[in-house]
């Protein structure tokens, strides 16, 4: 178990550094769409090219950063019926799930992505729009994406199982059902709310 724990942590760190970079994508898709804009506008210039870097960084952001919003437990999911489950419920229900529906899915991903990009590569495929940008990078990238959330799905069921069955202590990241209730109890102050603690019936 110790070496699957050591396997799972290096996982963590490479998907954490890699979606924290991804994150930084943001600014630069925020700045060429300005940018696109402004140049559109004033000098009624446009090129498809810059168009489509913006969908690519989109889809970059969105495939690279998946796998390290799913090691912070950031992912959608049915809080409504999971926040009345006990602590043990929701450990099998996240280890069955990743072993039957996560894990199996994102390999039917990768199984039918591999061609696709290398044929897009071998053909050296570009955007059939005047000006457009290579795209088999952009279809590297999806492959890229679901290659980081497969290994982050096995990392997830290395700290579920020994969570189980090793009684490692659980430092998973809590999901925040109500962002709501999260936001007033961040506005409020401490001495606030335990005064109404107090006063509560």
């Amino acid at each position: 178990m110790g070496a699957l724990l050591a396997l799972s942590r290096g996982i963590d760190r490479v998907n954490k550094l890699v979606g924290r970079a991804a994150s930084w994508l943001i600014l630069i898709v925020v700045l060429i769409s300005a940018g696109n804009a402004v140049v559109r506008k004033a000098f009624n210039i446009s090129s498809n090219g810059w168009l489509e870097i913006q969908w690519y960084l989109f889809g970059a952001i969105f495939m690279l950063a998946a796998a390290w919003t799913l090691q912070s437990n950031e992912h959608i999911r049915v809080d409504i019926v999971s926040s009345r489950l006990s602590r043990r419920t929701r450990d099998w229900i996240d280890l069955l799930g990743h072993i039957l529906m996560l894990l199996p899915f994102i390999g039917l991903m990768i199984w039918l992505l591999v061609p696709y990009v290398r044929l897009s590569y071998s053909s050296q495929e570009y955007s059939p729009n005047a000006g457009g940008l290579i795209v088999w990078p952009a279809k590297a990238l999806l492959l890229a994406g679901f290659l980081l959330l497969f290994a982050q799905g096995l990392s997830e069921l290395i700290k579920r199982a020994a969570i189980m069955f090793a009684g490692v202590e659980d430092d998973t990241p809590l999901h925040h059902s109500d962002p709501v209730e999260d936001e007033i109890a961040r506005l409020v102050p401490d001495d606030v709310r335990a005064d109404a603690e107090e006063i509560r019936p």
